[in-house]
């Protein structure tokens, strides 16, 4: 693996797996990402094979501290219990062990709202924020990690807080913008019910949004009335992997 990485990242979703190594002083990669479609039928075995095939690529050595960030919640040491994007069959399997045993290097697997959040807390738009973080991704669902004074908080599911009688995110994802026709305004007055109950709940020092609508935050922040600081994110779709690598280091304890 190149010089200037000190960890790599990859990034499992439901359409493509992706990985770097990752420059950790910088927060950037340090060669090109691969990216391979996720395999049609998504098995754990199919899929540990194809992270597996990232790594070889990158002749990633085993002790070089390796992140996976997965869209299900991570409890280390016990089996997934929930999976929504990819296949069923991955409920009851102990994902760090697997991946571990598959692709013969120590695998450190985080949730890829975490990785995300993290990517941004110590690199992007909340890089140096005292206090907590609060990182949202807004797109089909609501994706949420919680940050405090860099310190994770795993596994958090805020985009199921109940807001006017169901989930939120059925209510203000991007998603539910686009089902529903909204105008960026009206969008944005239902964003602001969903940040006022995070910030009823939490009292958060910023907020960061994240989700590839982020990078259109010019056209629905202005009508997201909240007291909290709100910043859109920076990373977008290289925080996965720059944050799972930064959370498989830290899980190592390395410094840098």
């Amino acid at each position: 693996m190149i010089e200037t990485a000190q960890a790599c990242g990859i990034d499992i979703g439901g359409s493509g797996i992706k990985g770097a190594p990752v420059n950790l002083y910088e927060g950037k990669f340090a060669e090109e990402r691969l990216r391979i479609p996720t395999p049609e039928v998504s098995t754990p075995e199919a899929v540990a094979s194809v992270v597996k095939q990232i790594l070889d690529h990158y002749d990633v050595q085993d002790g070089t501290p390796v992140g996976i960030a997965f869209p299900a919640p991570i409890k280390p040491g016990k089996p997934l219990d929930f999976m929504a994007n990819l296949d069923q069959s991955w409920i009851g399997v102990d994902i760090n062990k697997l991946m571990t045993e598959r692709t013969g290097r120590t695998c450190h697997v985080v949730n890829d709202a975490d990785a995300a959040g993290l990517a941004e807390a110590q690199f992007g738009a909340a890089k140096g924020a005292k206090g907590l973080v609060i990182a949202t991704t807004l797109g089909t669902g609501i994706g949420t990690a919680l940050i405090m004074d860099g310190v994770l908080v795993p596994n958090t599911e805020l985009g199921h807080l109940i807001l006017d009688g169901k989930d939120a995110e059925i209510y203000a994802s991007d998603a539910a913008r686009d089902r529903k026709g909204l105008t960026w305004k009206k969008w944005g007055k239902r964003l602001t019910k969903y940040y006022r109950l995070l910030e009823h709940y939490f009292s958060p020092d910023i907020f960061v949004v994240g989700g590839g609508v982020s990078k259109k935050s010019d056209k629905f922040f202005p009508y997201i009335d909240i007291d909290t600081p709100i910043v859109p994110a920076q990373l977008l779709n290289d925080a996965g992997i720059v944050g799972a690598a930064y959370f498989a280091s830290a899980a190592e304890g390395r410094s840098l």
